[in-house]
């Protein structure tokens, strides 16, 4: 696209015996209007739709071994392992609250570090449910590259 503006620029620029920046016989070109408007909307397409198939094939996760639920709640988070039942027929839950500022020892991370972390399974699909109870929260993971609103 840039080489044929490029070009028509430099056609028009160039043309002997007529005006540097005017070209009196081009004045209304409705095929060039069609053309220069429509090829960069069909050069687009050709560009989105295999973008749009390539972002659903990397949202869909094919039969996880797990499953886990994010619940964000204000000022901690609860996070539940669907797949693990107890005796009692409860899932496996664990609540996760921010270590407190004067509770921090050497090596801890301010609002980042947590008293009960997650544990994953390493080299294992799992799917990530995340959601909120109150109000908007967000769930990130910068070593996986994962970040969801939820």
């Amino acid at each position: 696209m840039l080489c044929l503006v490029t070009y028509m620029l430099f056609s028009m620029m160039t043309s002997t015996g007529r005006q540097v920046f005017a070209y009196k016989y081009l004045v209304h070109g409705a095929t060039l209007e069609v053309v220069w408007t429509m090829f960069p909307a069909v050069m687009l397409v050709l560009m989105a739709f295999p973008s749009f198939v390539l972002l659903y094939l990397s949202d869909d996760v094919v039969n996880p071994a797990m499953t886990m639920k994010a619940m964000g709640n204000q000022w901690y988070w609860v996070y539940e392992y669907s797949d693990f039942i107890n005796d009692s027929g409860e899932t496996m839950e664990l609540e996760s609250y921010v270590v407190p500022d004067d509770l921090l020892e050497v090596g801890q991370l301010r609002l980042l570090d947590v008293d009960n972390r997650v544990v994953c399974p390493v080299d294992t699909h799992m799917r990530f449910i995340v959601t909120s109870n109150d109000v908007m929260h967000n769930l990130s993971v910068p070593s996986l590259g994962i970040k969801v609103d939820g």
